[in-house]
């Protein structure tokens, strides 16, 4: 039912329908983080629908997130995002429960812009350090703890390169992510390819492989604020989201 959701979603969309990596309401591509930034003073504040094979192992079932996200700076980017709980994800009886949202977990995310894309000389990619959830409250209490609530937590370096082919041109990303974690642990390259296509730059498509799984999908900028995001994850499970953009002054 996902799957057709998901597939009726782009044929609806494309015809008609830049970057905001929506899974963590920060910039990037689809589920891995990429060397871009957003305008200085943009906001966004999203939604996501969360399959439950692309959240750490903690989530053996479908949820939902949302967000707030302000670039304070051409060099930073903060966002505040919050995944919810199932009931008996946080001890419930399962049969009293079992089904329904009762608490959230929350967790900020920073960006850094370590170096623009051609600043020194005119192949060098853009350069981002960035980390999402790098602190628990729970478990051993730490930055970069292996246990605890951090279940979303990574640190990592992204770069990304735009190529022109001909009258088109293609973002060639690449990072390295890392974590502590036990229940969804990260120590490997991701890498990703990304298409605007000159005759609709608001269309925007997408294949990656995040360190863990390969993954399609595409993004779509409405009337300059609205950001659609659909994701095939491992090809087959469906994930996508809202955003709205601001721009401030």
């Amino acid at each position: 039912m996902i799957k057709r959701i998901a597939i009726i979603f782009l044929l609806v969309c494309c015809p008609f329908m830049l970057s905001a990596q929506l899974t963590y309401g920060v910039t990037g591509l689809l589920h891995m983080p990429s060397g871009e930034m957003q305008k200085d003073k943009t906001v966004m504040i999203g939604g996501n629908f969360l399959n439950k094979e692309i959240t750490p192992s903690g989530w053996y079932y479908h949820t939902y997130n949302y967000y707030l996200n302000v670039t304070i700076f051409p060099w930073m980017e903060v966002a505040y995002t919050a995944t919810l709980f199932q009931s008996q994800h946080i001890g419930i009886d399962w049969k009293v429960g079992k089904g329904k949202f009762t608490n959230q977990d929350r967790y900020f995310s920073f960006r850094f812009r370590a170096l623009e894309e051609g600043q020194f000389w005119k192949y060098m990619p853009a350069v981002v350090l960035g980390t999402s959830d790098p602190y628990t409250g729970s478990g051993d209490g730490t930055i970069a703890s292996s246990d605890g609530n951090g279940y979303f937590s990574r640190f990592y370096i992204a770069a990304t390169k735009h190529i022109p082919v001909g009258k088109e041109e293609i973002g060639v990303h690449l990072s390295y992510l890392w974590n502590n974690r036990n229940d969804y642990p990260l120590n490997g390259i991701a890498m990703g390819i990304s298409y605007n296509p000159s005759f609709h730059p608001q269309l925007r498509l997408i294949a990656e492989y995040d360190s863990k799984d390969f993954a399609m999908g595409a993004t779509y900028l409405l009337f300059n604020h609205l950001h659609a995001q659909v994701e095939m994850q491992k090809m087959k499970y469906f994930t996508g989201g809202l955003t709205y953009k601001m721009y401030l002054r």
